[in-house]
C-alpha cells in the first residue's frame, strides 16, 4: 500500500496535492477538502466543523461528537500541536458563521500507521465547550447502508484541479462490501461508493463526517480516510472511511464517557 498522505484535507490557498490518501498533517498542502459529484448542503449542520489553522485556513473536516470534542482522521492532525489548530462550528460557509474555539488537546489513536490500514481516528479536545448540537455515534454500519457525505473537499476529481468551496457540500451514496476497495481493513474501516463512477470524497473531505439518519437525527458512521482505489484522481472508485461505529470503545475512554 502506498503511504497515506493526502487526499481529503485542505489548506486555503495551498496547491492541491493527493496520494493514496485524502489528507496529510495540518500543517501540510497536501490536506485538501472538496466532494466530488455532489451538491450545496441542503441545510446546517450543526456538528460539522472546519479545522484550521491559526490564520482561519481549512485543512481537514470533523464532527462534534460532545460539547468540547472532535473527532477526525489522524492523518489530519498527526505530529501538530493544539495551539495549531482552531475549529469553526455548525456552519456551511467555512469563512463564517458558526461557533469558533481553539482546540486543547490532540490525541491520535495509536494503531494509526500512515504505511496500513486501520487507525486513521483522532480527537480533538476543544478549550471550552461550544453550544452547537453534538452528533451521536451510529450502533452500526453494513454494506448497504445508505449514507451522506459532508465536507468542503475539492469539487473537481483532478488534484489541484480547482479551488476549495466556500459553501458546504454533501452527497447521498451509501456503504459497500469491503473488496470493492483496495488495501481496506473491514473490521475497522467502511468501503463507502462513488455514485456513477464519478462521485465521491476529494482532497481536503478528510476528517469530514459520513452520516446517516434515523429517527429524523443524523447519526456519525465514518471519518473520511483515504481514496479505495489508490488513485490520484477523486471519485474514479469507492473511498475508504473509518468505521466511528469501530471505535465506540475508544471515543468513550477518552472522551470521559
Amino acid at each position: 500500500m502506498k503511504a497515506r498522505s493526502l487526499v481529503m484535507g485542505l489548506v486555503t490557498g495551498a496547491a492541491c496535492v493527493l496520494t493514496s490518501v485524502f489528507g496529510a498533517g495540518a500543517a501540510s498542502a497536501d490536506v485538501q477538502p472538496y466532494i466530488v459529484g455532489g451538491s450545496d448542503a441542503d441545510q446546517t449542520y450543526s456538528f460539522m466543523v472546519s479545522l484550521q489553522d491559526p490564520s482561519g485556513g481549512h485543512f481537514c473536516g470533523g464532527s462534534l461528537i460532545k460539547a468540547d470534542w472532535v473527532v477526525t482522521a489522524a492523518h489530519c492532525v498527526q505530529g501538530t500541536s493544539a495551539d495549531q489548530i482552531q475549529a469553526r462550528i455548525g456552519t456551511t460557509d467555512r469563512t463564517q458563521g458558526g461557533e469558533e474555539a481553539k482546540a486543547k488537546k490532540v490525541i491520535v489513536n495509536p494503531d494509526y500507521n500512515p504505511q496500513g490500514a486501520g487507525g486513521d481516528i483522532a480527537l480533538v479536545q476543544l478549550a471550552s465547550p461550544v453550544k452547537a448540537e453534538t452528533v451521536a455515534l451510529a450502533a452500526g454500519a453494513d454494506a448497504g447502508t445508505k449514507s451522506r457525505l459532508i465536507g468542503w473537499g475539492q469539487t473537481c476529481p483532478e488534484r489541484g484541479g480547482c479551488d476549495a468551496p466556500v459553501k458546504l457540500q454533501q452527497l447521498d451514496t451509501s456503504v459497500v462490501d469491503a473488496g470493492k476497495c483496495q488495501g481496506i481493513d473491514g473490521k475497522v474501516e467502511l468501503c463507502t461508493d462513488n455514485p456513477g463512477g464519478k462521485a465521491g470524497a476529494c482532497y481536503g473531505d478528510s476528517g469530514g463526517p459520513q452520516v446517516v439518519q434515523t429517527d429524523g437525527k443524523w447519526q456519525l458512521i465514518g471519518v473520511t480516510s483515504r481514496s479505495g482505489n489508490d488513485s490520484s484522481t477523486c471519485a474514479t472508485g469507492p473511498s475508504i472511511y473509518t468505521s466511528a461505529v469501530a471505535y465506540t470503545s475508544w471515543i468513550d475512554q477518552n472522551t470521559g464517557s
